[in-house]
């Protein structure tokens, strides 16, 4: 049994595990939480067991039980694909990540492909591609080549396809990539991780540097708190009067970023701004706009158009 399964491999355990959900869900975490303890007595070393523990925990108001779960997890699964780092951090245990681990992103949206579309756009209200194929419109321009980071399932690829010749996407999860791959929409698509250095982030493995007159980022950015890397890889990619157009959530006033309880991170302008200067990126203009709804309530965005010099 490998300790980040979701099932524990134990039959009795899985039972009570199960339980344990139908329990929470039916607004019973302490009850649940307790049973989950009992499954976890018959396989100490499961991962999953742990961090659904420590959520039940969480929701019964029990903060130092669900902390010590927490813990136990990370060490039981130090990939961290569950993102235990980052409960912990919203919890006060830690000091907050400069961004998640790569694996607890991959494996989120992974997990998350199939139903991605769905629940994003017909349930959360999610229209950052439109808002940001308009920008990107206003322009006027006709790129030769665009580079979509985070591409995900490739909703703004069509948004753009009309005003690029060739469009390249980056994902870091493989599955997001097939999704894509349906739409017949991309040139070429490729694994990448933006939290990686430029040469290490898969951008440049079979591609020239400074090759996009056109760099794309919508809703990506969410998922990286500090964002030096990103602007790295964006000045890697950019031609000399390239424009690039991206979102990020709004984290309002302010000079930094902070970890939101949906384990999404916010910038603010100012924090944003200070990055975009610091890498020679003029702001040409920028959208303040609710980008989705999250449990029901708006969530506010960003959308910067900025170009780099040429």
């Amino acid at each position: 049994m490998q300790p980040h399964q979701l099932s524990s491999g134990d039959v009795i355990a899985d039972r009570r595990a199960d339980y344990a959900r139908m329990l929470e869900e039916g607004g019973e975490p302490e009850a649940a939480a307790e049973l989950m303890e009992q499954a976890l007595e018959l396989v100490p070393a499961w991962a999953a067991g742990w961090y659904r523990l420590a959520a039940y925990l969480e929701k019964a108001g029990k903060g130092e039980a669900a902390i010590e779960a927490y813990r136990r997890t990370l060490v039981l699964d130090p990939e961290d694909i569950f993102g235990a780092a980052l409960k912990l951090a919203l919890l006060g245990d830690v000091a907050t990540p400069d961004r998640p681990p790569s694996r607890y992103v991959e494996r989120l949206f992974d997990d998350y492909a199939d139903r991605f579309e769905a629940a994003l756009v017909e349930k959360l209200d999610y229209s950052v591609p439109q808002k940001l194929a308009a920008l990107v419109a206003s322009t006027g321009r006709r790129y030769e080549r665009a580079v979509d980071l985070g591409c995900g399932t490739g909703l703004l690829g069509p948004e753009i396809r009309s005003a690029v010749g060739r469009l390249e996407g980056f994902d870091l999860s493989q599955n997001m990539l097939a999704k894509a791959a349906e739409k017949q929409v991309y040139d070429t698509l490729a694994q990448a991780d933006l939290s990686l250095a430029p040469e290490l982030s898969g951008l440049f493995a079979d591609a020239a540097h400074h090759r996009a007159d056109l760099v794309t980022a919508a809703d990506v950015l969410m998922y990286l708190g500090n964002l030096e890397s990103v602007f790295a890889i964006i000045g890697e990619l950019a031609a000399s009067g390239a424009d690039i157009a991206f979102s990020v959530e709004d984290a309002g006033d302010g000079d930094g970023f902070h970890l939101a309880p949906s384990l999404r991170y916010a910038h603010s302008e100012t924090y944003v701004r200070m990055l975009l200067a610091r890498h020679g990126l003029e702001v040409l203009a920028t959208v303040k706009s609710v980008i989705r709804k999250d449990g029901g309530k708006p969530v506010s965005g960003i959308l910067f158009l900025t170009r780099k010099p040429a």
